[in-house]
């Protein structure tokens, strides 16, 4: 028992490991909020920080994280140079629902829909929301799931050290 549980913690610990280092997939097809389709290449930053948080209208935690980060957002941009970029998992029945809803919260962010959820797959994303820091080659430096309030100053720190090369 011990052997398979000390065997499962070195699968887990190194698939996490990578999942740390890999790239964001380029080559997904997302839907911008006017129905245009763009490619995930299109998801970049000048080399800087992003932020992308898999959220769908229907998930209370995605959406409190989503209206925190807004009250700060403006002030993490001009100091660390961050875009958060919000992908939509709602399905084709409620994406009509998605630009109203960003709309009405005045979210300032890139929201592209991803109907199809194969961005989300790509991405290794089982719940929303789930947050990645990507760094300015798009490699994932940093990830988690759930939100508590305060949460956005785990993420800011993270951005804060990955712009100060910590």
């Amino acid at each position: 028992m011990k052997r398979l549980l000390m065997t499962l913690v070195l699968v887990t610990a190194t698939a996490f490991a990578y999942a740390q280092n890999a790239k964001m997939p380029d080559n997904i097809t997302l839907k911008s909020l006017d129905g245009q389709s763009v490619q995930s290449s299109v998801i970049q930053n000048d080399g800087k920080p992003i932020i992308i948080s898999f959220w769908a209208t229907w998930c209370k935690p995605c959406n409190k994280e989503l209206n925190a980060i807004r009250e700060v957002y403006e002030e993490w941009q001009e100091e660390t140079g961050v875009k958060l970029v919000a992908i939509s998992i709602d399905d084709a029945r409620s994406a009509s629902r998605v630009k109203p809803h960003v709309d009405g919260n005045d979210w300032p962010y890139e929201v592209y829909l991803d109907q199809n959820q194969d961005f989300k797959r790509a991405m290794n994303v089982v719940n929303v929301p789930h947050t990645f820091i990507l760094n300015g080659e798009g490699e994932i430096v940093w990830q988690h799931t759930s939100y508590v309030d305060g949460s956005e100053e785990e993420l800011i720190e993270e951005v804060r050290k990955l712009v100060n090369g910590q």
